[in-house]
């Protein structure tokens, strides 16, 4: 399966001053913007902007969006963004289920799907489950190429539990299903899509990144509990993987000393003790422990924010947010620190969204 239309180009274009002019087009809306205003925004000179304006026009990308008034001279030509002229396939792959969207340019999910996954099957059947599932989006856009021209599919981003190597697509010892350990998944399923471009990353990482590209600013943690729990750090409105791309692994830290077991290998781990509890029925004690985690978090960032969500917190939001809060203002109170922000993150589909964003995102210059 390849782009369709005449849009399989469209990342070739992903050049810095293309991505400062895209992003600029994005922002404007459908009021769209003019080449001077872009000129002066990106510091392109005119002639730059032309150049890069009309190969976008071309492509399908940009298009006229009217005339605006200007204060001499003749009524300046406005363009806009296309946002259908590409879209993203997004995957969240979970421990026991799979949901996937399909987003435009905009990052608008135009189309969905959900269903069971076991990822402990093998390779081979999860990724023809993926394929499958892509292969129906994909035919989504291929399906409306000949009615709005040029349509492409730009790549399949796919999230799931970490740890991982987010630059090479390699999985690593994912917690509970060891088999996975240097698992090429990049490269296994470019070559299953035919050389639709993927690219992965750890949920927690989709989620931050989707969260940033948003408008979520500053520097903040992301917690995420489900099946088993991360974080996603955003420093300086940046995600953070670190030179190893294995930052976040929030829930492995050791919070108590020959503690229960845990999948990873060790004992007492924030994860551990947090999905017994809730295994329990003890969501308070859950939350608690998640707040443990997070003020270590903050103390050793000192971040503006933490947000929680996953599918266990939505099942108990108020639970979660008072248990994390609690431990957080109480950690402000022995420090004399302001205490941190506490945020919900909800929405059954938020890792799918942000799996897209780890394609659309650098097409506009985020996310490197």
């Amino acid at each position: 399966m390849r782009g369709a239309g005449g849009g399989a180009n469209l990342l070739a274009l992903r050049s810095h001053n293309t991505a400062l002019v895209l992003d600029l087009l994005r922002k404007a809306g459908t009021e769209g913007i003019s080449r001077l205003e872009l000129a002066e925004r990106t510091g392109l000179t005119p002639q730059a902007v032309s150049k890069i304006t009309a190969r976008l026009r071309e492509e399908g990308l940009a298009a006229e969006a009217g005339r605006r008034a200007s204060t001499g001279g003749k009524p300046r030509t406005v363009l806009r963004l296309v946002p259908e002229a590409g879209h993203a396939v997004g995957v969240h792959l979970d421990r026991d289920e799979l949901r996937a969207v399909l987003a435009d340019l905009d990052g608008t999910v135009v189309a969905r799907r959900h269903a069971a996954l076991d990822l402990g099957a093998g390779a081979e059947a999860v990724l023809g489950r993926v394929a499958a599932v892509v292969g129906e989006l994909g035919a989504e856009v291929a399906g409306a190429a000949g009615a709005a021209g040029g349509r492409s599919l730009l790549g399949v981003g796919v999230a799931l539990p970490g740890p991982l190597d987010h630059r090479r697509g390699v999985l690593h010892r994912v917690t509970g299903f060891p088999e996975w350990d240097g698992f090429p998944l990049r490269d296994a399923l470019a070559e299953r899509l035919g050389g639709v471009p993927v690219v992965v990353d750890k949920d927690t990482n989709a989620v931050a990144l989707g969260l940033a590209v948003g408008g979520e600013g500053g520097s903040f943690a992301y917690l995420h509990l489900g099946t088993g729990l991360g974080a996603g750090l955003v420093v300086g409105g940046s995600v953070h993987r670190g030179p190893r791309t294995g930052a976040g692994e929030f829930g492995h830290q050791v919070v108590q000393l020959d503690g229960p077991p845990c999948g990873c290998g060790d004992r007492g781990c924030v994860e551990a003790l947090c999905l017994a509890a809730v295994a329990r029925g003890e969501m308070g004690e859950a939350a608690r422990v998640l707040g443990t985690g997070a003020a270590n978090l903050v103390g050793l960032l000192d971040i503006d924010r933490v947000l929680v969500g996953g599918r266990t917190v939505e099942g108990a939001p108020r639970v979660f947010l008072g248990g994390v809060r609690g431990v957080l203002e109480a950690r402000a109170r022995r420090t004399g620190e302001e205490c941190v922000g506490v945020g919900l993150v909800s929405g059954e589909s938020r890792v799918a969204e942000g799996a897209a964003q780890l394609v659309l995102a650098p097409v506009f210059g985020q996310d490197g």
